[in-house]
């Protein structure tokens, strides 16, 4: 994961300067050039005298910068500091690596704003990495404990199950993700149920069956061509009724640029008020997952993401991109076609993979 974002990034930062390091040289001053003027006044007279050589070792000494001392008696301090254009000049090849690996522009221009209040103007030694690394970890939120979020619901209103809706578009993962999750719940021992509100896909509920068969999980569903809302209302209440503490909703795969479709979905959520409302997106597609989840969160206002194909995805900057664009937090990242393969989102680690 992340190697082609990370070898790019790893030679950026080599090329800025050594070791991370920004130093530039010190900046001429009045007094350095007042300085200079005294040294040649001393180099005329000394080629019309003759000094013994102590008297030439003491004027060399005198000669030395090193020892040139402020009013303070201390020595002078030498400054450094990165200027805006030389920022802008390196930070330009760095938005170039970053496009090409599927950060969108807005989470450049956010890197940049960050980038340039770290370094630009600093009297100090700064390291580009850690520079960039602080800059990208502050895009990203950090990810929510799902199953803490479930326990203080079902302690707080003991009817009502705690209920997850999954979206996306077509062949995105959903389904396969939804038994992912449906698994770690499972194995954290809470009750649950499976709505089938993918009414308009041929054989969606027969795939979807097969995954709650395995599971051991109970699937509420209708026809094909039935109101997907209402096979979510029928879930939600089969909970309350049998006392279970978590539904799972199965919606439709559908293109983000569908408005009737967008608005499905709109209605899926205003009928059954979901409390986690989840995108899942492909990490291989790049940009055009971040637009599905801006379209998506702007239809019924997302509250977590999770990234499917994660294993396979050299880039790595969807993740960066998705939770800059949405402002949502990414949940889990899909690494493998197993029950087992979802792994809670750790954005340090992602960082981490970046620069390793």
């Amino acid at each position: 994961m992340v190697k082609l974002l990370k070898d790019k990034l790893q030679k950026w930062v080599s090329k800025v300067g050594e070791g991370g390091k920004i130093v530039n040289t010190p900046k001429e001053t009045d007094r350095s050039k007042k300085i200079d003027n005294k040294k040649k006044i001393r180099e005329e007279k000394k080629t019309k005298r003759k000094f013994n050589k102590k008297e030439k070792n003491e004027k060399k000494k005198s000669k030395n910068p090193e020892n040139i001392k402020e009013k303070s008696g201390k020595k002078k301090p030498v400054r450094r500091s990165l200027s805006e254009e030389k920022f802008d000049e390196l930070f330009e090849e760095l938005s170039l690596i970053l496009l090409q690996n599927n950060v969108a522009y807005s989470a450049i221009e956010g890197i940049g704003k960050s980038l340039k209040e770290k370094l630009v103007g600093k009297d100090k030694k700064v390291s580009i990495e850690d520079a960039l690394r602080d800059s990208i970890k502050e895009l990203l939120i950090d990810s929510p404990d799902l199953i803490k979020q479930i326990k203080e619901k079902r302690s707080s209103e003991k009817d009502k199950p705690f209920v997850i809706l999954f979206a996306g578009i077509n062949g995105a993962g959903k389904t396969t993700t939804l038994a992912k999750v449906a698994n770690i719940l499972k194995k954290n021992k809470f009750s649950m149920c499976v709505a089938a509100c993918d009414t308009f896909r041929a054989a969606s509920m027969e795939q979807l069956k097969v995954h709650t068969d395995k599971l051991g999980v109970e699937l509420i569903k209708k026809d094909y061509g039935a109101d997907p809302a209402s096979v979510g209302y029928d879930a939600i209440n089969y909970a309350k009724k049998n006392n279970l503490d978590v539904v799972l909703i199965d919606t439709a795969g559908r293109m983000n640029n569908r408005d009737s479709l967008m608005k499905e979905i709109e209605k899926i959520c205003r009928v059954n008020k979901p409390d986690l409302k989840l995108f899942l997106g492909e990490s291989i597609t790049g940009n055009d997952a971040t637009t599905q989840a801006k379209d998506f969160n702007d239809a019924i206002n997302l509250d977590g993401i999770i990234l499917s194909k994660a294993d396979v995805d050299e880039k790595g900057g969807t993740a960066i991109s998705v939770s800059k664009v949405t402002g949502k937090p990414i949940y889990y990242l899909g690494t493998g076609q197993r029950y087992d393969d979802l792994e809670k989102f750790d954005k340090n680690k992602l960082i981490e993979k970046m620069f390793e």
